[in-house]
């Protein structure tokens, strides 16, 4: 990445835009969605930027610009309409320091602007460093469509309510509850209109400790697929995040871990030739170990667990200890191979079958 996502707190810092067209407009606009305070520089202002002076919601300056005036700046928005200008105003204000966007200049940007999806408190920001505009907009339309308009309002209540939660119940008890608010009922009704009704099944879940079907511990057999981290199943990666323990094998791509939850426990189990630190009998005995201790546990394969990948062993043993398991199948290597060389592994009139066979 040549540019690092970050939110930055916005709440009472200054905010300097130079200009007063249109494009200081759209720059203004979106920062008044923060907390911070909008300072334009501008001799004369277009008819929002004028409006939003008049209203108090931001301060015209009308005076010489100087150093000073990019003073203690947490951003500053450079867009007078003339490259030159832009240029000697974005040299001032690196002078005094600033982090500068200079609109329509990304040779000169400190920071980009990235496409918004805003749900506040929730926040998705979209960013293509500059090369793709269009590209960004359109993820922005598609995440849009996915996010519930109120989708926000849930996500600040569940905040103002996580005191009482941490207060009452045990971290796990916690990660449940905020599972089960996300995922079930109350998402459900908050989507609806029923906020009230929601938050009322939230705060009843936390007084009780009783809420939706519960559950202890559990495993996932997961397939990885074949390598890239972007050919794993959709139930793949949401296994990953709801894992508390992962254990996984020597071939996977390193990336595929970054799935995961960033507080789960991550044990390597895998075996090379002639190198078995964790034998079978091991790994089966671990992964039942840890479920009875009520964790949720993922079994991480490469390729498909079903093939080549010993699964029978363990879902036996999981079987006889009368742990709730599931096996979410995956992209096989010999389906990747195929793939890559854009052959079938069966052809009408030529190839109805395929077999697979070890190496060994």
């Amino acid at each position: 990445m040549k540019t690092f996502p970050m939110f930055l707190r916005m709440t009472g810092r200054r905010v300097v835009v130079v200009g007063g067209g249109e494009q200081a407009a759209q720059k203004a606009r979106l920062i008044l969605k923060t907390e911070a305070k909008v300072i334009v520089l501008a001799p004369v202002l277009e008819a929002e930027l004028a409006d939003l002076a008049a209203a108090g919601r931001i301060a015209h300056e009308t005076g010489r610009i100087s150093g000073h005036s990019f003073a203690d700046c947490a951003l500053v928005f450079i867009a007078t309409g003339c490259p030159g200008i832009d240029m000697a105003l974005h040299a001032m204000a690196k002078d005094a320091g600033a982090t500068v966007n200079v609109v329509d200049q990304p040779q000169l940007c400190d920071a980009i602007t990235p496409s918004i999806v805003d749900r506040d408190p929730v926040v998705v920001a979209i960013g293509t460093e500059g090369t793709a505009p269009v590209l960004a907009r359109q993820i922005k339309t598609k995440l849009e469509e996915i996010l519930e308009p109120r989708l926000g309002d849930l996500a600040a209540l569940a905040g103002r309510l996580r005191n009482a939660a941490s207060m009452r119940l045990a971290p796990r008890t916690r990660r449940d509850l905020w599972r089960w608010v996300f995922n079930d009922s109350p998402r459900r009704l908050f989507a609806s209109g029923a906020e009230r009704d929601a938050a009322r099944l939230i705060k009843t879940a936390i007084e009780t400790g009783e809420f939706g079907q519960k559950t202890g511990g559990s495993i996932s057999i997961v397939g990885a697929g074949p390598g890239a981290k972007d050919l794993i199943t959709l139930r793949g990666v949401q296994r990953l995040q709801e894992a508390d323990v992962i254990y996984y094998d020597r071939l996977l791509d390193p990336e595929i871990l970054e799935l995961a939850r960033r507080d789960a426990e991550r044990i390597y189990v895998g075996k090379a030739p002639g190198c078995h630190s964790w034998p079978q009998e091991k790994i089966t005995q671990s992964l039942v170990a840890t479920a009875k201790r009520g964790h949720r546990v993922v079994r991480l394969k490469c390729g498909d667990p079903g093939i080549f990948r010993r699964t029978t062993e363990e879902t036996d043993a999981i079987k006889a200890n009368g742990i709730p398991f599931e096996v979410v199948p995956g992209v096989t290597a010999a389906c990747a191979a195929a793939a890559s060389m854009v052959q079938g592994l069966t052809e009408r009139g030529e190839m109805n079958s395929s077999v697979f066979m070890t190496g060994s």
